[in-house]
């Protein structure tokens, strides 16, 4: 889509057209409940994520000022929706206290492989995983999205590597022993 063509797609959906707003959706549904999905790990939750943040959308679109992409805009909206969904669910993020080497996967890891399991995380270390090295946040971001010390974001993110490694190795797939 072009800029122009977007323009005048967002024009549309703040002027409330079901059609614009129906065409944004579909330009941005799959990769925004992908980001919902890496981080909820719950397809029906990413889903209730997924309807929730394009509500906020289409109410917020009259604020967005074209400052980044607008996909950025959306995820960054899906992302926040998705942790509050974490949030509500009352869960804690433990502290790793024993930060060690940094955790060397093997070049023959596919996505599909890490993939399921990164599912296999707990929730919301899964969702430090996700935003750090699958969406792109910085731990800074990723400390204030969570609201808490980037010390801690730091812990959980080395301690879902390393549970990573520890579930790449008990499943035999080739992991360099590096550290």
């Amino acid at each position: 889509m072009t800029p122009v063509e977007e323009k005048r797609l967002i024009k549309k959906c703040i002027r409330n057209d079901r059609m614009g707003q129906r065409v944004l959706y579909e330009q941005y549904k799959v990769a925004m409940f992908s980001t919902a999905y890496r981080i909820t790990n719950d397809v029906d939750v990413a889903h209730d994520v997924l309807q929730e943040a394009f509500v906020k959308v289409f109410i917020n679109l009259s604020k967005y000022k074209g400052n980044g992409s607008l996909a950025g805009w959306i995820k960054t909206i899906v992302v926040r929706s998705a942790l509050k969904e974490l949030r509500g669910l009352h869960l804690h993020l433990e502290v790793d206290e024993n930060i060690e080497d940094p955790v060397q996967f093997d070049d023959t890891l596919t996505g599909e492989m890490l993939a399921k399991m990164m599912a296999s995380l707990p929730d919301k270390c899964r969702a430090v995983f996700c935003l750090i090295e699958v969406e792109g946040y910085s731990q800074k971001e990723v400390s204030e999205m969570i609201n808490v010390q980037i010390g801690t974001v730091k812990s959980q993110l080395h301690y879902a590597k390393k549970l990573l490694k520890r579930s790449l190795y008990n499943s035999g797939y080739g992991l360099h022993n590096k550290g």
